[in-house]
């Protein structure tokens, strides 16, 4: 009876040892709704996302939006990232925006939405698939000159072998927080997605009809340049090229982002409608 116990928790202990090392691949999805604030309607709005572990470990950049008049803005992921001097828009002050969205200062609080590899970065490319475990997606947002104008806020989720699904608690400032955490399914392995990748035309549209000319992809994607979304589709993965004929004839004109993507990889190509 004694060996087996001692079997027992030795076999206990391997797999805890195991699951504590473990590596899955898959993908974070993320939503959330700023709030507008009075007075400011976005015009100096900058915002940044990004993922860290449960203990506050920077592991990447997913979204950084700031201007020249707001480049100490952003303190905390500033710090987080690596800039020098806290300064968020330099590229000499050595911020980590590898695999990061990036632009001037916003101009809406419209719903922000984006995906993460469960990777970290190495530099300027994109890194190794990190350990399972609890992780946290950080957004920070300033929307004047106030230091009481900036909030800083964490909605934690576990990466692992399980889909999880997790919502953030609604606050003044953001609202519709959820976070979704998909592993590759069971025996495939990351390697078996080749990129994603599409032609757009014709470009530009002049009556809003488009053809997405696609290959390895599984999501297709429109969005207004603000991030809202106009047209969502799923398709069936396959590496041979396919078309998908889309209609915006219903659009406002001006451009939109079509964003191709399969479980491992997303290309995002720009389309202008002029009617």
């Amino acid at each position: 009876m004694t060996k087996k116990l001692l079997l027992i928790n030795f076999l206990i202990t391997l797999l805890a040892a195991f699951q504590s090392n473990a590596q899955t691949q898959g993908t974070l999805t993320w939503s959330f709704t700023p709030t507008s604030h009075t007075g400011y309607s976005g015009t100096r709005h900058v915002l940044a996302v990004w993922i860290e572990t449960s203990t506050g470990a920077f592991v990447k950049t997913k979204m950084r939006y700031v201007g020249g008049g707001t480049d100490d803005h952003l303190p905390t992921w500033a710090a987080q990232a690596g800039c020098s001097n806290v300064n968020a828009i330099l590229s000499s002050s050595g911020c980590n925006t590898t695999d990061a969205t990036t632009g001037a200062t916003l101009a809406s609080y419209a719903t922000r939405t984006g995906t993460w590899d469960g990777k970290n970065v190495n530099g300027a490319v994109n890194g190794t698939t990190v350990a399972d475990g609890n992780y946290r997606l950080a957004v920070q947002q300033t929307w004047n000159h106030g230091t009481s104008a900036t909030t800083t806020v964490y909605y934690n989720f576990t990466k692992g072998t399980t889909a999880t699904h997790a919502t953030g608690t609604a606050d003044a400032n953001f609202s519709a927080i959820t976070l979704d955490w998909v592993p590759f399914p069971a025996g495939v392995d990351a390697i078996n997605y080749a990129q994603a990748n599409a032609a757009v035309y014709p470009n530009p549209s002049r009556d809003g009809n488009i053809t997405v000319h696609y290959s390895n992809a599984s999501k297709i994607r429109i969005t207004n340049i603000l991030g809202t979304e106009v047209a969502n589709y799923k398709v069936a993965i396959t590496a041979q090229e396919a078309d998908l004929m889309v209609d915006l004839g219903n659009v406002a004109n001006g451009i939109y982002m079509v964003q191709v993507s399969n479980e491992q990889s997303l290309a995002t190509y720009k389309v202008l409608i002029n009617k």
